[in-house]
């Protein structure tokens, strides 16, 4: 696996004739347990991992900043003192133009640079490669200025970032764990409150992440439908959120409200239940429990949810069929496609991994991308050597 803090480095050196004066580092991440919980205001789980963006810096003397992506052959120049502008020719790039837009109107002063940037996160394939950049960008601007910044205003500035220029409504989890992941560790995330905790994760376990690679369709529609769902059974309660509500409220509306609303909401309160207990389980070291956990998730998405494909059952399957109740597997994502999440001795990743490979094709058609991750520290400023 290509190291991206050392290509980084190397490549910043020859297109600029100088070392960088810093290398900025952030994970991508891979969500445990815990979905659709957050813009209900409930628990997620996530785990920082082992694939990485590296953006190095260099200062300039003018107001201009002058940005390589090596992952996609391509540069642009910008006035960082000019009003940002939605960059359709150079896509990567409005991740860059949102971070310095954000951090502006937050009242950062920056200054010109010459940046280079490089990631192995997989893009594509629901490990976050977007946080990871926005969370890289952030620290090296902000460490070239010599403005400190803290890990949750650097998450809270790549949200906005995301949400406000790139266009994307996502929640604040992904930039979050990517600014304070912890090696060896998942965190638990209170999404209401945005404090969290570490959560150790047991010795001799590997993290699988398989991408189905199925095609999503009408993702967004079918996204927007069952957040519009549960703001309906919140409202119902009058309160803020499904965090706000339990099983035993839910089954004695029941008459009152849809087949689809209920099993939404019951998938919600359910699934936030299962994220607390799986951070009591994780440090315990209850694989059982965790393989009970992970079940009841997936299941949960399935018929309570709706969100799985066939082919992402299929994965859970087969590597259900290998680990037994020795590790937990789930569908991990928005949904509809996208990846499973698999937590595994890593005495069987290898035969995981096979069995995956030589099975998985011959029942859908599809070949899958397997990625063997570690959970790993978040975001890093170095100076170069």
């Amino acid at each position: 696996m290509t190291e991206p803090r050392e290509l980084v480095a190397a490549v910043h050196a020859r297109l600029f004739r100088r070392q960088p004066d810093f290398i900025a580092t952030a994970p991508g991440r891979v969500n445990l347990i815990g979905e659709h919980t957050d813009y209900n205001d409930g628990f997620v789980l996530p785990v920082a991992i082992n694939y990485y963006t590296a953006v190095a810096i260099s200062r300039r003397k003018d107001r201009q900043i002058c940005a390589n992506a090596m992952n996609e052959n391509s540069q642009v120049i910008l006035d960082i003192d000019a009003i940002m502008e939605f960059d359709s020719a150079h896509l990567w790039s409005n991740y860059l133009r949102g971070v310095v837009s954000e951090l502006f109107a937050c009242g950062y002063r920056l200054t010109g640079a010459d940046i280079t940037i490089f990631g192995n996160v997989p893009i594509g394939a629901g490990l976050s490669s977007s946080a990871a950049l926005e969370i890289a960008l952030i620290r090296a601007l902000t460490q070239l200025s010599g403005e400190p910044i803290d890990g949750l205003t650097a998450a809270r500035i790549g949200q906005a970032a995301e949400n406000n220029f790139v266009g994307c409504k996502c929640g604040i989890m992904d930039q979050l764990i990517a600014a304070h992941g912890e090696a060896n560790n998942a965190l638990l995330i209170d999404c209401r409150s945005l404090e969290f905790r570490s959560v150790l994760l047991p010795k001799d376990v590997d993290l699988l992440v398989i991408n189905s690679n199925v095609k999503r369709q009408l993702v967004d529609g079918e996204y927007n439908l069952r957040r519009q769902q549960c703001e309906e059974v919140a409202r119902h309660f009058s309160v803020q959120a499904l965090r706000d509500v339990n099983l035993d409220q839910l089954s004695a509306a029941a008459a009152d409200l849809g087949d689809d609303d209920v099993r939404r909401a019951r998938h919600v309160i359910t699934e936030n239940q299962r994220t607390l207990l799986m951070a009591q389980a994780l440090p315990a070291g209850d694989m059982s429990q965790v393989s009970e956990l992970m079940c009841a998730s997936h299941e949960s998405m399935r018929r309570d949810f709706e969100i799985t494909v066939p082919a992402i059952d299929t994965l859970v399957e087969i590597v259900r069929s290998v680990i037994g109740d020795c590790g937990g597997v789930r569908m991990t994502g928005g949904g509809f496609g996208g990846c499973v999440i698999a937590l595994i001795p890593r005495s069987q990743a290898t035969e995981v991994t096979a069995e995956v490979v030589a099975r998985y094709p011959s029942l859908t058609g599809l070949q899958p991308n397997v990625f063997r991750c570690s959970a790993s520290s978040g975001a890093f400023v170095a100076q170069d050597d």
